[in-house]
């Protein structure tokens, strides 16, 4: 009974402070995110993006000429609130930073085969651009993405396609916490969310809101 009292007064507070569940979910997270399909809006030409996390705020920068595909699932995850509560999993420095599953595995189990057509490589996986990761093969992008710490630009040829850059925060994301060699595993992730993570690895850092920002208005003539 203690520990049922203590787990729910974990969740109030995370709930208070963040607007985030134990499982990840906040109160723009409704049932719509379990049907893709229904997230397909065209985005911004130009259009950036603020992250709120853990460690402090960064910005990320899209420009969807670099990789439309790529830029309109972004512009459509983050619009509806998918990446709010999800963890910085895998980090590691010198290489990059990756997260992008959803705290609740309810929500995040249809978009595993929620798969995107493949962009062409138009720009470089240099310090600081923004790509989705692959499940290992062509047409497998869904919704996890990296934040490249390096030149990775031998990452190119297997077809990463970045598609923003961040414009502020860097230092930010070199402070995200790293596990080490001892990184989770993903497939605990998707069957258990972040219950696993809190427990396993708390110090992982995290998204608390992730939002699109409003266009600058048009210079005056």
């Amino acid at each position: 009974m203690r520990r049922q009292m203590t787990a729910l007064l974990v969740t109030i507070l995370a709930v208070a402070a963040f607007g985030v569940d134990a499982r990840g979910q906040t109160a723009s997270q409704s049932g719509t995110l379990t049907d893709p399909s229904q997230f397909t809006e065209t985005a911004p030409a130009l259009f950036r993006a603020r992250f709120e996390t853990s460690k402090g705020p960064f910005v990320i920068e899209v420009h969807r000429d670099w990789a439309p595909i790529g830029a309109d699932r972004f512009y459509n995850l983050v619009k509806n609130g998918f990446y709010d509560g999800t963890r910085f999993f895998r980090v590691r420095p010198g290489f990059m930073a990756q997260f992008g599953l959803n705290g609740n595995p309810d929500i995040q189990r249809p978009w595993q085969m929620a798969f995107l057509r493949d962009d062409p490589v138009t720009q470089k996986n240099l310090r600081g651009f923004v790509t989705f990761t692959t499940e290992g093969r062509p047409q497998s992008r869904f919704t996890q993405i990296f934040i490249n710490y390096a030149d990775n630009s031998r990452l190119d040829a297997d077809g990463f396609a970045p598609f923003g850059q961040v414009v502020s925060g860097m230092d930010v994301v070199d402070k995200l916490f790293s596990p080490g060699e001892t990184q989770p595993d993903q497939r605990r992730i998707l069957r258990e969310g972040n219950e696993y993570l809190q427990k396993e690895f708390p110090k992982l850092d995290f998204v608390k809101k992730a939002t699109i920002l409003p266009a600058a208005p048009a210079p005056a003539r």
